[in-house]
């Protein structure tokens, strides 16, 4: 199957290709996390606070940058539940150890390293270990000039304090789900980097996020195997506002090839847990594609053009951004599956809920150079059922004028819950069904194969400031991928738009969950 093929079956043709023997071992089932062994290890401080309010940074220390991690990649509960996998048969009763992000199957497929330069570490380059809340030292050194080339002079790294580095372990998500897991890759990755720019924004850190960069010359700096795990995105960390430019042309373009010819490979054995990994030549074949091998491939990509609007706009009310604790808010985050109820929801908290998901969604990055935009090549729709004083009906919001389009008015339940494929929520009980869409050719005209993922990304990096924000109402929040992609489009009429669907988040009222848990915190 050609990869322009393999994307389309992501969204409206599973069947397609998954594999006809890609059972699913419960008993096999791999680590959340990657365990090394034999390295220098140096523990983080487990005295979290059980607060992160803006106003009151952390330090840009050791102590800081371990509070840091543990809000972002850091376990959070160990809980026990009776849980149901996707597939006709019940699993048995399992403990698993949650983070405060929402990931596919609490599979948490992500990785995350980071290169540091700090008084009490020797400089260099360090994998989170969260099961031991503890930093392995992989390369010691001091990689500025390295970093700076593979991010195509961008970002200077020697004004930094060191950078995070976020991959993803193929087999983690394909264990379960196979060649899905790549449409689930790119958007657990953006709803971590969304955690890290809340995080850091309240930490006073300030970040960046880099789509692009060099890959396998990252890869070779972590010691990864492209056939297992890669790279998806770059966070540089500092204390002044960093500045992500076109770059400059000084010694560039640069090539995969002379920078890493500048590092020895790492040769690092790690446990995964699984005694039996299966191929994955579709998941290694679109990774590769993506891969950028020079930095003269690099782009920026300006706002997507829409079409006017034909009807006026429902106006909402405005609100102020409410003051949060994001530590209390991620705490009490679920996905409230079969447990929601259906509520009233008022006029105030629709438009409290569309202002901070998309209010907050910004950040500097390197698609759209040194200045902060709402993410402009997204938007944002919702089927509305029972909301106060605005009629039943499917509608587009205007962040710009803060107001709802309407698109096809009724209530659209019965509609949405025919096109599940799972029928793991019951969408009569929802009041707010929430669509997340974005171009039909997922950026693949400005940016090749590459812009699949990173639309992925960006839509995942949404995806988690409406969980928070959805949170912080009292609400809950459900991402689903197991949608009819086609109905959907249909439903928003996107078509014409050359806009598809990319992700299905009901939004209401729940009632707690009947599971035995406990908090990690230290």
């Amino acid at each position: 199957m050609n990869l322009k093929d393999f994307l389309y079956c992501l969204h409206f043709d599973i069947d397609r290709i998954q594999s006809p023997n890609g059972e699913v071992d419960g008993d096999d089932i791999p680590l959340p996390y990657k365990l090394y062994r034999g390295l220098p290890a140096f523990p983080l401080s487990s005295e979290v606070p059980l607060a992160l309010e803006k106003g009151a940074p952390l330090k840009p220390d050791l102590r800081g940058l371990g509070h840091f991690l543990w809000f972002t990649s850091g376990l959070q509960q160990c809980c026990q539940s009776a849980g149901v996998w996707d597939s006709a048969e019940a699993a048995p009763e399992r403990v698993q150890c949650r983070r405060y992000i929402p990931s596919g199957g609490a599979l948490y497929p992500n990785e995350c390293y980071v290169y540091l330069k700090l008084e009490e570490l020797p400089s260099g380059v360090y994998h989170y270990d969260p099961a031991h809340h503890r930093l392995v030292l992989l390369r010691k050194g001091d990689f500025d000039s390295f970093l700076s080339r593979a991010l195509g002079r961008r970002c200077e790294m020697s004004s930094c304090f060191g950078a995070v580095f976020l991959s993803t372990m193929f087999w983690k998500n394909a264990f379960k789900y196979g060649n899905f897991a790549y449409r689930l890759q790119g958007l657990d990755t953006g709803v971590l980097i969304g955690q890290f720019l809340e995080v850091a924004e309240r930490s006073g850190i300030q970040a960046g996020v880099c789509f692009q960069f060099l890959d396998r010359a990252v890869n070779r700096l972590l010691g990864l195997s492209e056939t297992e795990e890669s790279v998806y995105a770059v966070i540089p960390l500092s204390r002044e506002p960093i500045g992500l430019g076109e770059g400059s042309g000084r010694d560039g373009p640069f090539s995969e090839t002379e920078l890493c010819g500048e590092l020895e490979p790492l040769a690092y054995h790690h446990h995964v847990r699984s005694g039996r990994v299966r191929e994955l030549p579709m998941l290694i074949r679109m990774n590769g594609a993506s891969m950028q091998e020079s930095t003269a491939a690099f782009r920026q990509v300006g706002e997507e053009k829409r079409i006017p609007p034909e009807s006026k706009g429902i106006p909402l009310p405005r609100v102020n951004r409410p003051v949060r604790d994001l530590g209390e808010v991620c705490r009490k985050r679920v996905s409230p599956g079969t447990d929601f109820v259906l509520g009233k929801v008022s006029q105030r908290q629709l438009a409290t809920l569309l202002r901070e998901a998309t209010a907050s969604f910004h950040c500097r990055n390197d698609l759209d150079g040194n200045v902060e935009k709402v993410g402009s090549r997204l938007t944002l729709r919702v089927s509305l059922y029972g909301v106060e004083n605005i009629p039943d009906g499917a509608y587009e919001y205007d962040g710009t004028a803060h107001a709802l389009l309407p698109v096809r008015p009724g209530d659209h339940r019965a509609r949405l819950q025919q096109g599940m494929s799972l029928h793991n929520v019951n969408l009569f009980q929802v009041p707010l069904c929430f669509h997340v869409t974005g171009a039909r050719d997922h950026l693949t005209g400005e940016l090749g194969f590459r812009g699949y993922r990173i639309q992925q990304m960006e839509a995942g990096m949404l995806l988690q400031r409406l969980l928070l924000a959805a949170t912080a109402l009292g609400l809950g929040g459900h991402p689903l991928l197991g949608f009819d992609g086609h109905l959907c489009d249909d439903l928003y009429r996107l078509t014409p738009q050359n806009q598809t669907t990319l992700i299905q988040i009901p939004v209401g009222p729940h009632r707690p969950r009947p599971v035995l848990q406990g908090s990690l915190h230290g």
